[in-house]
């Protein structure tokens, strides 16, 4: 019975073995070629997807750095425009106190032009009226003076003294 056994377990081993010989090679054939395939894809898919990540983010990158870039420009711009108004309100306000300075020296100007006029004016009408009133005087006292004749034939005189002194 023991070469029973043994003729018995080396037949099963036999059998055994080409079983399994078989059935990996059908393994081989229909299973491992199809997993590994889908392993393979699998590797593909995760690999692509890790690429496009760094490709995002590499692109997130150079956007970020733009926008910096673009929001530094803009802050420049909105600086040099602020500047540019400040120039202008104070070229503005100098413009209009050397405008008004300028009124101001031309008003002052024509008063005085108007006051000197003024006083020529009255000046003049003064003289006038001096000059009508001392007449007036004159006249008044030249007729007393000559109202008597004796008083002239002296005037005379005198006048006459005083011409030939010169």
């Amino acid at each position: 019975m023991d070469k029973l056994i043994n003729e018995f377990s080396i037949g099963l081993f036999f059998w055994q073995l080409v079983l399994f010989v078989g059935l990996v090679l059908l393994l081989r054939k229909f299973a491992w070629k199809p997993i590994l395939d889908a392993v393979e894809k699998r590797e593909e898919g995760i690999q692509n997807a890790l690429d496009a990540a760094e490709n995002a983010k590499l692109e997130m990158q150079n956007l970020q750095a733009d926008n910096d870039k673009l929001l530094k420009e803009a802050r420049a711009e909105r600086e040099a425009m602020l500047k540019e108004a400040r120039e202008l309100k104070n070229k503005m306000i100098e413009d209009a106190k050397s405008e008004a300075q300028e009124q101001a020296n031309k008003m002052i100007e024509q008063a005085q032009a108007a006051i000197e006029s003024e006083k020529k004016s009255a000046m003049a009408e003064l003289k006038g009226q001096v000059a009508g009133l001392s007449l007036e005087i004159a006249e008044k006292v030249v007729r007393q003076e000559l109202s008597n004749k004796d008083k002239q034939v002296e005037l005379v005189e005198s006048m006459l003294g005083d011409a030939k002194l010169n």
